[in-house]
């Protein structure tokens, strides 16, 4: 069965406050790095994911990312599905 990497990229929705990203800009001013006017802190998630098709993992990658790997209600995801490098099914 083929195997398929994906990466799963969740950040704070736009109208979401982000107090972690808020304190990790001041920290970098107080470090010297001057002109950071937006910093926003979000999460990767990498997984392989062994489907019959890219359609199936498509499903399956999309139902995980919006029921158990953001909050929908306040964060948005993206996704990113290749297979592995060269080809190799598993």
């Amino acid at each position: 069965m083929p195997t398929y990497l994906a990466r799963v990229q969740v950040s704070l929705r736009p109208s979401v406050l982000d107090p972690a990203g808020e304190a990790t800009r001041a920290a970098a001013a107080r470090l010297g790095v001057e002109g950071v006017r937006k910093l926003r802190i979000g999460k990767a998630i990498e997984l392989e994911l062994e489907a019959p098709d890219r359609a199936t993992a498509q499903s399956q990658l999309e139902l995980l990312s919006d029921r158990l790997l953001a909050n929908p209600v306040i964060e948005n995801w993206s996704l990113e599905i290749r297979e592995p490098a060269g080809g190799k099914r598993a």
